[in-house]
């Protein structure tokens, strides 16, 4: 199975708890962003491009488990950045696991073979392996060539040392339907417990954005894939089978960014993990003073392409437990690539984009220049 069945039954009674409780938003799993340090420099990536100040910033171990507490989603998905540069990530993770969260650690795995001795298998423990197509495709995706290559290796060592290991893959304007489904066989034929896909979207501060997808092209893009593998049935995705529906264009759903609350060196991030314009001191007041309706297909100008899974996976789970037998269907019969598409969310409504990051920078950067002044004050009077 992709999900193992410990995991499906835990997450499951989980999600049926929030509902029999009337909650409407609550979390599913936080996406933990400990540094945003990284060994490569991908075109599309918006999470590298900050002053060394804030790179060299990381979340400490106790922040890090407090959050998991404070937020209490049962899956941890650990991101950055490259997480494996983190010092203390192996704290991290045992501390995440002795609270019996299932933990994804994402990793380039151009460190896996050096740091996989530092890490047990266990099944509240996947890695999450960064490829993006075949080698050319991905080298090209990441700016570096040799990197499929290592990466590919280390998913072999890991699964011989025991350990679940997934894919996650992210598809751009151009990815050619053929070369994915072609890409989905190989990664099988590794071994690999699951696939997790997501369409790009467009970082405002990542360097490429030209190869960004709309959500017209993604629908298609993601009919044509599915339509290779027998509506996906061919391959084992570690997502919900609404959500491979609704990115094949058959179901309308709004996003639900709380499902996947981030946490990083700023705070909570507002509203999502891809959006970062306000940041909350607590995991309470991110849930209860985020405008959520301000965000959103159809509310926002920013968010109207988005179709990623941390925004709508949220909402494919929920739908899941309100109509099983619509997606026992899906799953059954994999996800329909032809025929007439739901309706989309207009966007004659969404407000104008805000570009604010820049000011939320700026202040970090204030914070840490105010904290090592004081740091050389209190240090002053020992030293003379």
């Amino acid at each position: 199975m992709a999900v193992p069945l410990q995991q499906a039954i835990r997450v499951g009674s989980y999600v049926v708890k929030q509902h029999l409780m009337g909650r409407k938003r609550y979390p599913l799993v936080l996406m933990l962003e400990p540094l945003f340090r990284c060994n490569l420099a991908c075109a599309g990536c918006g999470k590298i491009d900050y002053p060394a100040e804030i790179l060299n910033q990381r979340i400490s171990v106790a922040d890090a488990l407090h959050a998991a507490e404070e937020c209490g989603a049962p899956v941890v998905s650990i991101a950055g950045g490259e997480p494996l540069l983190h010092k203390e990530l192996p704290e991290i993770v045992e501390g995440l696991i002795k609270q019996k969260r299932f933990v994804y650690l994402c990793t380039n795995a151009l460190l896996l073979e050096k740091k996989m001795h530092l890490y047990k298998p266990s099944p509240y423990f996947t890695w999450s392996v960064h490829l993006d197509g075949s080698k050319e495709e991905h080298d090209k995706s990441v700016c570096q060539d040799g990197v499929y290559e290592k990466a590919v290796e280390a998913i072999k060592l890991a699964k011989a040392a025991g350990f679940r290991c997934n894919i996650n893959c992210t598809f751009f304007d151009g990815t050619s339907a053929d070369r994915a489904a072609s890409f989905f066989d190989d990664v099988m034929a590794m071994g690999v417990d699951g696939i997790t896909v997501s369409p790009g979207y467009a970082y405002e501060r990542a360097p490429d954005q030209q190869h960004f997808l709309n959500r017209r092209k993604t629908k298609q893009l993601f009919r044509d894939i599915l339509g290779k593998g027998n509506g996906g049935k061919k391959w084992e995705f570690s997502q919900s089978s609404l959500f491979l529906d609704f990115l094949a264009g058959n179901q309308t759903y709004h996003c639900t960014p709380w499902a996947n609350p981030t946490r990083n060196v700023f705070g909570w991030q507002r509203p999502c993990y891809l959006l970062g314009e306000g940041y909350a001191k607590t995991f309470k007041e991110l849930m209860e003073d985020t405008k959520w309706d301000d965000y959103g297909v159809g509310n926002y100008e920013k968010c109207a392409d988005c179709m990623v899974h941390s925004g709508f996976e949220g909402t494919a789970v929920a739908d899941a437990i309100k109509h099983p037998l619509k997606a026992l269907k899906v799953s059954r019969q994999g996800v329909a690539v032809t025929g007439e598409m739901a309706p989309d969310i207009p966007l004659d409504k969404q407000r104008k984009a805000e570009y604010v990051f820049s000011r939320h920078v700026e202040k970090a950067i204030e914070d840490i220049h105010a904290q090592k002044e004081a740091l050389a004050k209190q240090r002053r009077p020992a030293a003379e």
